[in-house]
This record gives structure tokens, C-alpha cells and sequence, in this order.
């Protein structure tokens, strides 16, 4: 795969073709999970490793499973992958495994993870289907971490609050109290609030690409208004 072409795969998972703020899939964590950062790199990092494996496998074994059963040996595989993460944030970051609660084993449902195996990894080599499913991994993990710490920010006047579950307990430090006595925002930490900071996520996005498309559009020669002469030779019959 051309270099290009890895360029391209960049763009679309980070911005142009994000999963959770272009195509809106996903959104079950997103929503229910980013009241702190803490809890979207949690279940960011959970989703992209789950990505990665699924991609990977399935693009080893796309030469070998027949479309009759491919879905269903797509399932089985994000499955056996979710597991392995469940069995390794129970071993390492068990109170974090807790705070995550069912919303870890629904990884096997998210619509990203089966979408990018049947679209891309059944139908790519297996570096760029590793690729491909790190780097949506990535820009979903990005609008989750941007999520959380909006809510978190908004919510408690805290960032960075109990780092020490996925961190270890030197992470502690790098808790940040923004404001003081600050009284919290129940509906930023509430579901609505994801809701309500998902939609000004998307339209800031919508916002920039219009900027952009603005500005290319400026830059493009404007035709001439006006008749022209065309010289044309040869015979027309």
C-alpha cells in the first residue's frame, strides 16, 4: 500500500471520516462513559486494542472464510478480543473494570468495530488493516478523551481526577483542581450533558470544514465570464 494511501487513512480516522462525530457510531460509550477523562481513556484505549485485533485477524483469514459464515466469524472474533480485555482490566485496573461495568463487554456490538472489519479488513493486506483499525481506534479514543474532559471540566471543576486507575498510584499528582469550592454541574456529568457537548463537538467540526472548504474554494482560478472563441478543425461528420 502506498504511502499515500496510509496518508489518506489518517485523515479519515482522526477527521474526516471519524466514527464517533462523522459517523456517528459507537455512540453508547460516548455518551454513557466520558464523565471523566479518566473513564474515556479507559474505555478508548479498550475499544482500540479490540480494533487493532479484530482488524488484524480478519484480514489474515479474509482469503478463507466464506461470505456464508463471514459475519458471524467477525463476531466471534471481536468477542474473543473483548474477552481478553476484560480478563486483563480485571487483573491490572480492577476498580476501573468496575466503573466501566457492562459498557466493556457491549465493545462486541459497537458498530465501529464489525463496520471496519467487513469494509476494510476483509478486503485489505494485513499492515494496512492493522493501520486502519489504530487509527480509528485513535479518533474514536480522541472525541471520547475530548468528551471527558469537557464534562469533567464543566461538571466538577477537577481534570485528571483519579488518573491512578489506569495510572498507577504516582498518577495522583497530575490532578488538576481548576476551580475552587467549585459546585458541580450535574447535568455536564449526567447523559444529557454528552449529549449537549457531542452536538457542539460536531458543529465546531462542521464549522472548521466549511473554513477550509471556504478558503480552497478561494484559492481556486475563477472562470471569465463571457463568450469565447473556439477554433475547431478537422471535419465533423
Amino acid at each position: 500500500m502506498a504511502e499515500a494511501n496510509y496518508k489518506e487513512l489518517s485523515l479519515n480516522g482522526l477527521w474526516k471520516n471519524n466514527p464517533a462525530i462523522v459517523q456517528l457510531l459507537g455512540l453508547c460509550p460516548l455518551l454513557a462513559v466520558t464523565g471523566s477523562v479518566i473513564n474515556a481513556i479507559g474505555m478508548g484505549l479498550a475499544t482500540t486494542v479490540v480494533l487493532v485485533t479484530s482488524n488484524t485477524l480478519v484480514s489474515m483469514i479474509r482469503g478463507i472464510v466464506s461470505d456464508a459464515v463471514r459475519l458471524p466469524v467477525f463476531v466471534m472474533i471481536i468477542a474473543a478480543a473483548v474477552t481478553c480485555i476484560e480478563l486483563l482490566m480485571q487483573a491490572f485496573t480492577y476498580e476501573l473494570y468496575q466503573i466501566l461495568g457492562i459498557f466493556l463487554p457491549l465493545i462486541t456490538t459497537n458498530c465501529v468495530i464489525l463496520g471496519r472489519a467487513d469494509a476494510f479488513a476483509s478486503k485489505n493486506a494485513l499492515l494496512p488493516s492493522l493501520y486502519d483499525g489504530f487509527i480509528m481506534g485513535a479518533g474514536f479514543t480522541l472525541i471520547l478523551v475530548l468528551l471527558g474532559a469537557l464534562r469533567e471540566i464543566i461538571g466538577t471543576g477537577i481534570i485528571f481526577n483519579n488518573m491512578e486507575l489506569l495510572f498507577g498510584e504516582g498518577a495522583k499528582a497530575w490532578k488538576i483542581v481548576l476551580v475552587d469550592n467549585y459546585t458541580s454541574f450535574l447535568l455536564a456529568i449526567l447523559p444529557p450533558g454528552a449529549f449537549i457537548f457531542t452536538g457542539f463537538i460536531i458543529a465546531l467540526k462542521n464549522i472548521i470544514d466549511k473554513h477550509i472548504k471556504d478558503r480552497q474554494d478561494a484559492l481556486q482560478p475563477q472562470a471569465i465570464a463571457g463568450s469565447k472563441r473556439v477554433r475547431v478543425t478537422g471535419t465533423i461528420s
